[in-house]
């Protein structure tokens, strides 16, 4: 039978109980009898009644009457037989399609009932029901002036006395009985009724979006194990809507913070969804009146963007300003109530720049070694071809010219493969501490015998009592300071002047060369830091530049979080800058 705990226990109890109330159950099949009774005793009198004579009797009257109706009624209502009661029998005539025309009762209209519907068929309609709250018969009657149906409906009110009679004996009979059930009912439903109330409770509490409380539980039945579900249930809601919480607050985040701009747009196309890096790509303040035709409607239609597969995107480009914009659009949806289109804006400015300068970069190197190798090929051909008809001082001369221009060409490659360590972040560094006034003087002594070839007043302001340290790669310092200084005298014209000073300021060490040289055009200044750019290209190369030095002094101070700045005026002489941090 199983255990005393299970609720399939409880319940077969309570049937065992349910058992002991068995003359209600006969009491029911009295009052169906007595029902079925009346019903059929209904029944045969109407169908004793509508016989075929009194059939024709009503039509013929329905023929003859101006008012059809009205005479049908007042000749079904002096059949006794009929039994006719305005307290709980009726009767009506409708028309064919079910509407009151005449009748006994107060009605204005009926229910169409199956009866009815079986009378409109041309048929008798006479089923009944136990259960049946009234007892009706419909009779169709033809007539020459129309078609009519004669509706007798009981409301079995004779029926329900009786059985009001009966169910007073059987309540008076088993009152005793009923008392215990009730009470035996009462006691078992608080035992069902407690555990549920509670877990009703704590459902309110959950969809209310609590889910701290933990329903207690105090049996071991199926309502226990319920109430352990629930309980499990709660938890793993809780769990489950904190992931959905913490991944609509990262995609949120996500979408908020990322670099590439997203722009959604309704089924319509207009904006639903923007972030803030679209805007600031586009240039424009975003807002749900801004339509996908304002923002891209000269890159793509919005109809061929919704017309896509969902697998499918349209690539294309937008000039904003001077930004560069790379569009990816598709749409997000298929379904027509929820459909719209994604646009994803990607700022491609610098990877254009980047892809432009490569090529440059590409172009450049090529033209500086062709040059070279031009001159090379040309005079070692004529040393090959004149053989020894070429006097010594002239081969000489070409010999001179093929290892200059050797000499440039691994120049070239030498600060070609120094940036490539740069750009790819290998160029070693020896960082120690150093005295910059002293790496300063180094390079100055090592170039003024240059400066005075050139008649240049070279001179070096450095102080005494202050060695300027920084922490730094020495050999790498001094090459950016020999860069700069190199430049100095190359680019003044002989007996020119050039100052060299290196001092401290602030938290940082200051060199500073200045000259007085044919200086730097302003439209050239932002451009100086670019590889392989020149201001004076046909001097640059007389003089055996590269156009690379400035890049790799740019890149030897970010390493050392240092900073180069050049001031100069066209005709009036150059001033460069270079800040390092002193070291502590």
């Amino acid at each position: 039978m199983g255990r005393i705990d299970s609720l399939r226990t409880k319940l077969v109890l309570i049937m065992i109980l349910l058992i002991l109330a068995l003359m209600i159950v006969v009491g029911s099949f009295l009052l169906s009898g007595v029902s079925r009774f009346y019903i059929d005793r209904f029944y045969d009198s109407m169908i004793g009644t509508f016989s075929q004579e009194f059939i024709l009797s009503l039509q013929d009257t329905a023929a003859e009457s101006p008012n059809p109706p009205h005479q049908m009624t007042e000749m079904l209502m002096a059949q006794s037989s009929l039994g006719i009661d305005l307290s709980g029998r009726n009767v009506y005539i409708l028309d064919r399609y079910g509407n009151i025309l005449d009748g006994s009762g107060r009605e204005t209209s009926l229910p169409v009932t199956d009866n009815i519907l079986t009378a409109m068929k041309g048929e008798v309609g006479q089923a009944s029901s136990v259960n049946s709250k009234n007892m009706d018969l419909a009779v169709p009657v033809k007539s020459g002036g129309g078609e009519y149906i004669v509706y007798i409906l009981d409301n079995k009110a004779t029926v329900n006395a009786l059985s009001d009679q009966l169910i007073t004996m059987v309540l008076r009979s088993l009152i005793l009985g009923v008392a215990i059930s009730v009470v035996l009912a009462v006691f078992l439903s608080q035992i069902l009724i407690t555990p549920i109330r509670a877990l009703t409770a704590g459902a309110r509490q959950v969809a209310a979006g609590d889910f701290s409380q933990k329903l207690e539980v105090v049996s071991r039945d199926e309502i226990g194990t319920l109430t352990r579900n629930f309980n499990y249930m709660s938890q793993v809601l809780q769990s489950t809507l904190s992931q959905v919480e913490n991944e609509k607050n990262k995609l949120s985040t996500l979408f908020l913070h990322m670099t590439d701009g997203v722009v959604a747009f309704s089924q319509d196309g207009v904006i639903i969804h923007f972030n803030p890096a679209a805007g600031k790509m586009l240039g424009k303040n975003l807002d749900p009146t801004v339509t996908f035709e304002e923002l891209f409607g000269e890159e793509a239609k919005f109809s061929q963007v919704m017309s896509l597969k969902r697998t499918s995107s349209l690539e294309c480009e937008k000039q904003v300003g001077e930004r560069e914009l790379a569009l990816s659009m598709a749409p997000f949806s298929t379904e027509q109530s929820r459909g719209g289109a994604l646009v994803v804006i990607h700022d491609v400015t610098e990877q254009r720049k980047s892809e432009r300068a490569r090529r440059e970069f590409v172009a450049n190197v090529s033209h500086e070694l062709r040059t070279p190798l031009t001159n090379v090929k040309s005079y070692a051909e004529t040393i090959v071809s004149s053989g020894d008809d070429l006097p010594p001082n002239l081969r000489n001369k070409f010999l001179g010219v093929i290892m200059s221009e050797t000499d440039r060409m691994t120049r070239i490659v030498q600060d070609l493969l120094t940036l490539s360590r740069f750009d790819h972040g290998k160029m070693e560094m020896s960082f120690t501490r150093f005295s910059l006034a002293d790496a300063v003087q180094g390079v100055f002594d090592a170039e003024k015998i240059d400066a005075e070839n050139h008649g240049h007043t070279f001179t070096l302001e450095r102080p005494e009592d202050d060695s300027l340290d920084v922490l730094g790669d020495k050999e790498r310092i001094e090459q950016v300071v020999m860069n700069i200084t190199s430049n100095a005298i190359k680019y003044t014209p002989d007996g020119g002047e050039i100052r060299l000073r290196v001092f401290r300021k602030d938290k940082h060490v200051c060199i500073h060369v200045a000259d007085n040289g044919i200086g730097i055009p302003e439209k050239d200044l932002p451009h100086l830091f670019e590889r392989f750019y020149r201001v004076d290209k046909a001097r640059s190369r007389q003089s055996g530049g590269t156009g690379l030095g400035l890049s790799i002094a740019q890149e030897i101070l970010n390493m050392h979080k240092g900073k180069i700045t050049i001031d100069s005026v066209s005709g009036k002489g150059t001033d460069v800058w270079i800040l390092l941090p002193s070291a502590k």
